[in-house]
Parts: structure tokens; sequence; C-alpha cells
């Protein structure tokens, strides 16, 4: 019984959180009838990511006719660090526009959604550890948060796995990679990344899911990769909220 009126005092709760601030669409910010929903509108403008696509690093294929474990050209030629990447959405005008409100617009509910749309790419039967993407220290106190951690514990809560925000430290602050070209990009996140020594005990032998917002060259999860793998870490896999899939988008 003390459940059932726990429940419906939860709801009671939300019915009038709902009404005094009403849940509204993150891509465009009209009023909508549910959390983390977005609007008629701006569903229709996300490009959703799923097969046909690269085994590896989720690259949509023009056509469908690739069997299941298909790697694009890229991926054959120079295959990436970690060992496998998902993600929800194509990178675009409005996947950035959520993941500027997450980052830099101090819109932390924002996690909630993207983690809603990335969750068809979790398997949760794995048990893997999350683990997001590391700031340094100074971005995180300029900013206030992680905006990757922020989606690691929506997943984590969701699925009710072990979510380890530490795991990673950035111990390298590096500039911002935008315009930078994919060696470039590779130099500077050179040795910015190392296991959090009080987590070591806990990579070994263990899947990892690397938790990221936006995933443009992979040089940012290729290095956390490689420091996750040189670690013990049985496999370890990418999940971001958008992927970029043509050059130039960012």
């Amino acid at each position: 019984m003390i459940e059932v009126a726990a429940r419906h005092a939860r709801a009671g709760a939300r019915a009038v959180v709902d009404f005094a601030l009403p849940p509204r669409c993150p891509g465009c910010g009209l009023v909508t009838q549910a959390q983390d929903a977005f609007c008629y509108e701006c569903w229709s403008g996300l490009h959703l990511l799923g097969p046909p696509c690269c085994a590896r690093c989720a690259l949509p294929f023009e056509h469908g006719g690739a069997g299941e474990g298909a790697l694009c050209a890229g991926c054959i030629a120079d295959p990436a660090p970690f060992d496998r990447l998902r993600a929800a959405v194509a990178y675009g005008e409005l996947a950035r526009a959520v993941a500027l409100k997450l980052k830099y617009g101090r819109k932390p509910g924002v996690a909630g959604t993207m983690a809603s749309l990335m969750a068809r790419h979790v398997d949760a039967e794995e048990r893997p550890i999350l683990c997001p993407v590391p700031l340094h220290r100074w971005r995180i106190w300029r900013r206030g948060y992680n905006q990757s951690a922020l989606i690691a514990a929506a997943l984590g809560r969701r699925f009710g796995l072990e979510v380890r925000p530490d795991l990673l430290l950035r111990v390298k602050r590096t500039p911002p990679l935008k315009g930078m070209n994919p060696r470039e990009r590779r130099l500077t996140v050179r040795g910015a990344f190392r296991i959090n020594e009080r987590q070591r005990p806990a990579i070994a032998g263990r899947n990892i899911l690397l938790i990221n917002d936006v995933f443009t060259s992979g040089a940012t999860a290729g290095a956390c990769a490689r420091v996750l793998k040189r670690a013990g870490a049985a496999e370890v896999s990418v999940l971001c909220w958008a992927r970029v899939v043509r050059d130039g988008e960012h």
C-alpha cells in the first residue's frame, strides 16, 4: 500500500510540475505532450541512425545490400581503436542545436532526451561499464558539468548499469578540435587521457561503453579506447548522440 501511495504521489507531483512548467520540445521549445518528446516538425528533421551501416563505425551504407558485420572502406583500410560505434542520429542542424543546448546552454535536462534516443543501441545484457568521455578540470570548472557524464547517468538509471564518471581522466588541456584535419586532431589528443589508478581494478576483462555527445573524426574516442584497452578492457564500444556522416559538417 505504501508503495502504491508513493507512486500516486509521484504521479501527482509530476502533473503539478507539468502544469506549471509544461514539457517543451528540446529542438524548438514548443510545448509537447510528454517529457523528452520532440514536436512533429523537429522529429521529422532528425535522421535516426542504424542498419544498414558499418559494423565498426556506424557510417550509413547508401545501399542495403551489405550483410551483417560488413565494414566501410575506411574501417577496412584503417580500423578504429574501438570495437564498435553507434549513434542515435546523424549530425545536422537540429542534432547540433540539441547538443549545444546541453553543452553550453545550461539545459542539463536535455541529457535525458538524448539518452532516450541513444538507449536503443545499449545492450544491457552485456552489463557494460558506462564511461563518459572526460573533460579537463578547468573546462568543468567553467561549464559546471560534463555533458557526457549527464548522458551516461541518464542511461545508467534507465538500465541499472554501472556508471564510472572518473574511470578516465583528462590530464592534458587541449584546444577545440574544430577546424583541424584528422591527423592534427589525433596529435592534439595524444597523451590527453589516462586511467584513474583508483579505478584500474574495475577495468580488467570488462566491456566498457564510452559515452560522448558528438562523434566527428574519432580522434577523441580513439584516444580513450587505446588507454582503456591498454588497461585490460575486454571490449570498448562508443555510443554518442550524433555522428557526422558527411565531411565538412562539424
